[in-house]
């Protein structure tokens, strides 16, 4: 039975007089990335300006196999020969089912925590979102002058939810709980 979902983390450190070849490359790699089937998102972090080479990207496939498919692609496959030369350690990627890229370990070598203390985890910093957010967005689009709608609010409420949670709230919560989680 095949995992609804997966990741992948790519990390490429470039060199730093090559950044803007590899800014284009992305600009070239992108489109033809977002046209593989069964792409949800993707999501490019930059490096601080003249303080970190390394880029990160995150694309989400709705299954491992679609993932497997564009990584594998010879498409793929000839644009990161293209890329070689702006970079000064390859290629880089981790693979993750579900959300499992939200508790990688930055040490390659540690495997996932397990489940049920992912879902702990998860849910002890989804449930202050839950009660918080509805609490501080909700009064501010009414006083916005936008009508209560139940679809449109949980739309908005959730979508926040899922950004502090990928974005803010697990990469410092996981570090901290560490210890527990691979033990």
């Amino acid at each position: 039975m095949e995992t609804t979902g997966a990741s992948v983390v790519i990390t490429n450190h470039v060199l730093s007089d090559r950044i803007t070849e590899y800014e284009a490359w992305l600009n070239e790699i992108g489109p033809i990335c977002r046209r593989s089937e069964g792409l949800i998102d993707w999501q490019i972090i930059r490096p601080v300006k003249d303080l970190t080479f390394t880029y990160t990207v995150i694309i989400r496939y709705d299954s491992e196999a679609n993932l497997r498919k564009w990584i594998e692609s010879d498409e793929r496959k000839r644009l990161i020969e293209k890329a070689r030369p702006f970079l000064r350690k390859g290629d880089h990627y981790v693979i993750h089912s579900g959300l499992d890229f939200l508790f990688s370990p930055e040490d390659d070598s540690t495997t996932s925590p397990v489940r049920w203390k992912q879902v702990l985890i998860t849910w002890s910093a989804i449930f202050p979102l839950v009660l918080l957010i509805p609490l501080l967005i909700l009064p501010a689009l009414r006083a916005c002058g936008i009508p209560p709608s139940h679809y449109f609010d949980n739309l908005l409420v959730s979508g926040v939810i899922c950004s502090l949670m990928v974005y803010v709230v697990m990469p410092p919560y996981t570090r901290l709980l560490r210890k527990w989680l691979y033990r």
